[in-house]
C-alpha cells in the first residue's frame, strides 16, 4: 500500500471561514474538557487513602472506569443532547479529536513524552471519510463545508484514493492536506552501483564524498534584524488590540516564510544528492542532542535534523535510491585514503592530517569518504561475487560490522576478486 499527502491552499469565503473557525474552537473545547476529565480521574487515584486534604479534594466514585477514547467518544453522544452546540460539528470530527487526545496519553507512556497540556488555540482538524465526489477540477468537496475553491499547485496522482483530508489554519491562510492511497504493493529499493557518503555538521550543512562541501544559508539569521524589531514593537502594544493583532500575524508570516524556504531548499537539496548516487549513505546521528548543546541555535536553523531523517529518505525512496543509516563512531579517526586510525581529534581541528601516508583534506569529506570507502567496498565485493550484471540485490548489514575496516585489505580483496 502506498500513501501520499498533497497540501494545497483554500479559497475560502466569509461564511465557509466563519464555519472553519467554529469547528476549530468546539473542537478545541472539546479536547480540553476531555483532558481534565482524564487528569482530574488520575489525581483522584493519587489522593491520600487515609485523610481528606484541606484544600481540596477530587469527589469521584471509586468504580467509575478511567476515561479512556471509547467510554469519552460514548458520552460525547450524551452529551450533545445537553450542549447542543457539540450537534453543529461533524461527528466524525469530534471523534477524531479525543482520538488525537488518545494518542498523546500513549505518547507519553510508550515514547516518554510530557503529559498533554490544554489547548490555547486549535489548528487544525480531520475528516476521516470523504465522499466519491470529493476530488474536483479546480474545489473539494468537504462534509459539512461544501465546495470550496482550492489552488491547484499540483496534479492529484493517478490511480489513487482521497482516503482523508486535515484542514489547516496558518498565518497566510488556510490549507488542505489529503491523503492519497493506492493498493499496489512497492517493490523493495535494491542498491545500484554507484555510491554516495555524506557526512552531517554545522560549519557545512553535508560533506560529501566527492568532495563537497554544501553550507546551509541562514534562513533565521536573514530575518532575525527584521523579527526583532516586530517583536520590539510587539512588547508595546496593548494585548489583544487591532494593532497588536496585526503585528502578530506579521511575526507569524515571517516564522512561516523562514519555514517555507527552508523546506524548499531541502528538497532541492535532496534531488540533487541523489542525481550524484544509486546508493545513498549517512551517518546515524542523535540530533536530538544536537539542540540542546551549545550549536543548538545553528542546528534548529538549518534543519539538518529533518533534512537527514526526514526528507532525505523520502526523496531517495520516491526515485528509487537505496538509503541506509551507517556507526559515526569512527568516522573521523580512518583515513580515507590509507584506512590507518589516525587517533581522536579535537573539535577545534577542521583539517584531518594522514601521519602515515601524508594525506590532507578538510575533516567533514574525509568523515563522509571514510565511510563512504567502507560501504561501498563491501557493495562492490557483493557485486562481484554476483553473478547477475547491473543492479543486484544489497542486504545491509549492522552498523557495528562497519567498525575499523581496514581499508587496504579491502581493497586488496577487491583486486584479487577482479582477476
Amino acid at each position: 500500500m502506498i500513501t501520499l499527502t498533497y497540501q494545497y491552499k483554500l479559497k475560502v469565503n466569509r461564511q465557509q471561514k466563519r464555519e472553519i473557525i467554529h469547528i476549530l474552537n468546539v473542537g478545541k473545547s472539546v479536547y480540553n474538557y476531555a483532558l481534565s476529565e482524564r487528569k482530574d480521574w488520575l489525581n483522584s487515584r493519587n489522593c491520600l487513602a487515609d485523610r481528606c486534604s484541606l484544600v481540596s479534594e477530587y469527589i469521584i466514585p471509586a468504580d467509575q472506569p478511567y476515561p479512556n477514547y471509547f467510554v469519552q467518544a460514548k458520552n460525547l453522544t450524551e452529551a450533545k443532547k445537553v450542549y447542543p452546540i457539540l450537534k453543529t460539528v461533524n461527528a466524525q470530527v469530534l471523534q477524531q479529536v479525543l482520538k488525537t487526545l488518545d494518542k498523546a496519553f500513549d505518547q507519553m507512556k510508550s515514547k516518554g513524552f510530557g503529559f498533554p497540556r490544554f489547548k490555547k488555540k486549535m489548528r487544525s482538524f480531520v475528516f476521516p471519510a470523504l465522499s466519491k465526489n470529493f476530488l474536483g477540477d479546480e474545489y473539494l468537496n468537504f462534509p459539512q463545508l461544501g465546495k470550496i475553491p482550492i489552488r491547484k499547485s499540483r496534479k492529484y496522482p493517478s490511480g489513487f484514493e482521497p482516503k482523508q483530508a486535515r484542514i489547516i489554519r496558518k498565518a497566510s491562510g488556510f490549507y488542505v492536506l489529503v491523503s492519497f492511497k493506492s493498493q499496489e504493493s512497492v517493490p523493495d529499493i535494491t542498491a545500484g552501483k554507484t555510491c554516495l557518503g555524506i557526512d552531517a555538521g554545522i560549519e557545512s550543512f553535508v560533506a560529501t564524498s566527492r568532495g563537497d562541501l554544501i553550507k546551509a544559508p541562514r534562513f533565521l539569521l536573514k530575518v532575525q534584524s527584521k523579527l526583532k524589531l516586530l517583536q520590539r514593537r510587539l512588547k508595546h502594544k496593548v494585548k489583544g488590540s487591532n494593532n497588536w493583532l496585526k503585528l502578530q500575524e506579521k511575526i507569524a508570516r515571517l516564522h512561516e516564510k523562514v519555514s517555507n524556504t527552508r523546506r524548499d531548499w531541502h528538497f532541492k537539496l535532496s534531488h540533487y544528492l541523489c542525481d550524484l548516487a544509486d546508493n545513498i549513505f549517512v551517518e546515524d546521528i542523535n540530533f536530538v542532542s544536537w539542540s540542546r548543546g551549545i550549536v543548538r541555535k545553528q542546528s534548529l536553523d538549518s534543519g539538518i535534523g529533518s533534512f537527514i531523517n526526514e526528507i532525505l529518505p523520502l526523496v531517495a525512496w520516491k526515485r528509487g535510491k537505496y538509503y541506509l543509516k551507517v556507526d559515526k563512531n569512527g568516522t573521523s579517526q580512518d583515513c580515507p585514503n590509507c584506512g590507518a586510525i589516525t587517533g581522536k581529534k579535537a573539535l577545534s581541528e577542521r583539517v584531518h592530517r594522514c601521519d602515515f601516508c601524508g594525506h590532507i583534506e578538510p575533516r567533514d569529506t574525509a568523515s563522509g569518504s571514510s565511510r563512504f570507502c567502507v560501504i561501498s567496498l563491501t557493495y562492490i565485493r557483493s557485486i562481484f561475487v554476483s553473478s547477475v550484471s547491473g543492479v543486484v540485490p544489497f542486504t545491509p548489514a549492522p552498523a557495528g560490522l562497519y567498525l575499523r575496516i581496514h581499508f587496504t585489505h579491502q581493497i586488496q580483496e577487491t583486486r584479487h576478486q577482479q582477476r
